[in-house]
Parts: C-alpha cells; structure tokens; sequence
C-alpha cells in the first residue's frame, strides 16, 4: 500500500466505507459508477487517467470476509466484481499479467466456465482470462492428449458429463481442466461480487 495511504487511514481512521461506486469488468478495466449506471445495473465509465489506474492497482486488496476494495486514502471504496478479483492476459515476457500489472503466480489449477470463460487458479489468485486473449489460449488446450478442435471443445462444454480429459498444456506440465458454472466462481473461491454495507 501506499505510504500517503498509510498515513491518511491512520490520520482518519473512522472515514465510512464507499460502496457500489467502483466496478472491475471482465476485461480488467476499473470502472467508475455513478448513481446512475448503479440504478441502471451498467458498468459504468471506464477509469482511463493513468496515474489514477495506477494508484487503485497499487491499493487494491481484500477483507476478511472476500470483499475487494481499493483502499483512497482512509476510506476503503468497495469494488464490484464483474467476473473475478483479477483478469490475466498474455505477456510475451511474462506469460500471464494481472490487471495490477503484476505477474500471475504459478498456475495449480485450470477451470472452464459453461460460456467457456478461462479461469487461471494460483496459490493466492484467481484470474479470469481477458476474452480478447482467450482464441491465444485455447491453443494450449488437449482432450485425451490431442489438440482440440471447436467442435469438440463446445461439446465437451455443452455436455457436463462428458468423460473426455480436457487439459491445459502450461510449458511442461498438463494440468486438467475442471467445470465451474459462473454463478459458482464467487463462493467456490470466497470472494463477494458486490460488497455492500450490513
């Protein structure tokens, strides 16, 4: 966390908690919610200042109860999730890179989503690949050892009993794929979408 962060929480250390007004969406943007986009369920704008982007990045955490938040000076601003706490995309240099700008942990598990999101699991994180890096990862996906085809992937999505081994081929090492419905990803992994006040 910042030091300026730091001193101001210690400064004012009651400043109430903000809610509903800043969202992460399923691409890695933060986006700023204004009362209007809140009424209305939408996204809100998207968060373009650099410096700004920076600074939530560098202050971005969670409670003890799997909330997200960015930590603005002494008040935490509470985060909506569109799909998960962190978005990967590819990195000729580092492989997978978090929208913190930090590198993805190394990778333990895999999941598929029923809409064929990528879900990269490490010890500490879990990332959703960024849709527009998803056709670049689906190249390293296997069924019983052999390259995938589309048909064969939208099958084995569309047919939960499936036995067919799907893995992901992640430099040397095969790691297989598992199911997880999109509406299961918040409470499989303990993490809220949309923290709000009690």
């Amino acid at each position: 966390m910042d030091q300026i962060v730091l001193q101001a929480m210690q400064k004012w250390p009651n400043v109430p908690h903000c809610h509903g007004w800043l969202g992460l969406d399923a691409r890695g943007a933060w986006r700023m919610r204004d009362e209007s986009a809140q009424r209305q369920n939408l996204p809100g704008d998207k968060i373009m200042h650099t410096a700004l982007v920076g600074f939530i990045n560098r202050n971005y955490k969670a409670d003890e109860q799997g909330c997200w938040y960015f930590q603005n000076g002494p008040q935490r601003v509470y985060v909506d999730l569109a799909l998960t706490p962190y978005i990967a995309h590819t990195d000729p240099r580092q492989g997978y890179v978090l929208q913190t700008g930090e590198a993805m942990g190394t990778i333990e598990a895999v999941m598929l989503t029923e809409d064929g999101r990528l879900l990269l699991i490490s010890a500490t994180q879990v990332a959703a690949i960024d849709d527009r890096d998803l056709a670049e990862c689906i190249t390293q996906l296997r069924m019983d050892g052999s390259i995938v085809s589309d048909e064969a992937l939208l099958e084995w999505l569309a047919t939960p009993d499936d036995q067919r081994i799907l893995t992901w081929q992640h430099a040397e090492t095969a790691i297989a794929i598992s199911r997880i419905s999109t509406a299961n990803i918040a409470p499989h992994f303990g993490f809220v979408s949309k923290p709000r006040p009690i």
